[in-house]
């Protein structure tokens, strides 16, 4: 099953809301190492400047001595305030971000005339106003995203909005009317001028091409059905006449029934070129039950010369909503392919629920490169290379443009099986009224 689409407006509205994530992430980044970068020259030069006086002071007055206060401490400038163990162990240098009980220090450590001087700096509040501030940069950051996000997808659907419409146009599109435009919302952008002017092109184009074929069609229907009735006619008032030699009755009534034969595929081919919608429209509801006799008894004279027997088992009233002319010659040509490649014993015509035909021939049985040559010209469309009937190909072109299924199974030896599943016409309750068979 094909994933299903994503739309333009989300993906766009997604790729926006990911790039303001991105670009928010490197500007906090790049702040934070800035402001890292700055405090530490302010430590230094705030640190430096203190250390330096002192020692100038204590230089100029051996009696000065320095005084901590509550911010500012000075370690090591004497014997009763050495440096505490949990700084031993710094490096000449600044160090930020630095616990000693329960507060945040900046260290200060300079080796001066062989005394190790400590000079911390109390960041606590400093430290916290600044924690305070980046959770409120990555709240307004938030805040900044999610905004923009609704807005993005705001602006996206109002410009999204006329493709939308356009598309939901071009689907009320109808095949069976000339004619037909996509309208221009006027809030469209030119990009869209050019899809609907190439799609209305594209319509006028297929319009034209639709009317020939229409015209076509009616031609060759009335052009190739005004011979054959003409020569069904002609042959009927011939096999009328009482002194008809015997050879001449016998090639007359192959040319009423092939006469029968080409009008009969000449329908079938008209009705491909149909949609089945309006198949639809035209069919009647039939009992197959009531059907399949008639197709039996049409059929018997085909297998008189053969030692078969055609037993029909159609208890199943099974109700179909189809074109009866079509049903007929699918059912029927496919029973005569049963008898044309059987020789002897018992054709079985059933029915089974919900509505599926099953003609099973005592015939040699098709092997499996056959049925699968029948399959493929039945996909590529090619009906050629049959002397007798229709020809499977073409029944199972129909049966697919019905929706209807054919399948064969066939044991090499055993004969054929055709299976046709007629399920998709199943006839509703209620539905027109039963067709008189």
């Amino acid at each position: 099953m094909a994933p299903k689409p994503r739309a333009l407006r989300r993906q766009v509205t997604l790729w926006l809301v990911a790039y303001a994530a991105l670009i928010s992430l490197a500007v906090f980044v790049h702040g934070y190492i800035v402001n890292e970068q700055a405090e530490q020259l302010t430590w230094h030069s705030l640190l430096k400047s203190e250390l330096d006086h002192f020692v100038q002071r204590s230089a100029e007055d051996p009696d000065y001595h320095w005084t901590d206060s509550q911010t500012v401490q000075l370690f090591g400038d004497d014997d009763d305030s050495p440096p505490p163990p949990e700084y031993a162990g710094f490096q000449p240098g600044i160090h930020d971000g630095i616990a000693y009980q329960g507060r945040d220090k900046v260290l200060m450590v300079q080796d001066v005339k062989g005394r190790r001087l400590v000079l911390a700096l109390d960041i606590t509040e400093l430290q916290r106003h600044e924690n305070n501030l980046g959770l409120w940069m990555v709240a307004s950051n938030l805040v900044a995203i999610v905004l923009l996000g609704l807005l993005v997808g705001w602006g996206m659907g109002r410009v999204v909005k006329p493709l939308s419409q356009m598309a939901e146009r071009i689907r009320r599109l109808q095949p069976d009317r000339p004619g037909q435009r996509v309208e221009l919302d006027p809030r469209a952008s030119s990009e869209q001028k050019v899809i609907t002017d190439a799609l209305n092109d594209y319509l006028g184009r297929n319009d034209q091409f639709v009317e020939r074929e229409r015209s076509f069609i009616n031609s060759a229907s009335h052009e190739l059905r005004t011979p054959i009735a003409v020569i069904d006619g002609a042959s009927e008032l011939a096999l009328a006449q009482e002194d008809v030699p015997a050879p001449v009755r016998h090639q007359l009534l192959r040319i009423r029934q092939t006469a029968a034969g080409v009008e009969q595929l000449l329908a079938l081919l008209l009705v491909l070129a149909k949609d089945p919608a309006r198949l639809a429209r035209s069919s009647d509801e039939v009992r197959l039950d009531q059907l399949l006799p008639e197709i039996v008894a049409d059929h018997q004279h085909l297998s008189a010369d053969k030692d078969l027997r055609l037993e029909l088992h159609a208890e199943v009233p099974a109700r179909v909503f189809a074109p009866v002319a079509i049903l007929q010659a699918a059912i029927g040509n496919l029973l005569r392919n049963a008898i044309e490649n059987s020789d002897r014993g018992t054709i079985r015509i059933a029915v089974s629920a919900p509505a599926i035909v099953r003609i099973e021939d005592p015939g040699h049985g098709m092997s499996p490169e056959e049925i699968s040559a029948i399959y493929a010209r039945m996909a590529r469309g090619d009906y050629s290379g049959r002397a007798a009937g229709i020809g499977l190909d073409l029944i199972g072109r129909l049966c697919e443009h019905l929706g209807w299924t054919l399948a064969f199974e066939s044991v090499e030896g055993r004969g054929t099986i055709a299976s046709l599943d007629l399920s998709s016409s199943l006839a509703k309750e209620s539905a027109l009224p039963e067709r008189a068979l």
